[in-house]
């Protein structure tokens, strides 16, 4: 079972240029508060690109 107050949250990445949602992470709301932004590989775009954490 999952503790009470748990700090790490799952977070949806989307492509910047196409919107495609394709990478799952986690991260920690203590260290991390704001949006993350990852370079990742776009399968739809066929290109690396920004890829922003979508909520």
């Amino acid at each position: 079972m999952a503790r009470r107050g748990e700090n790490r949250i799952l977070v949806t990445f989307g492509c910047t240029d196409c919107r495609e949602r394709t990478y799952n992470s986690n991260k920690s709301r203590r260290n991390d508060p704001q949006r993350m932004e990852l370079n990742k590989y776009c399968p739809r775009c066929r290109t690396h690109t920004l890829h922003r954490e979508v909520r």
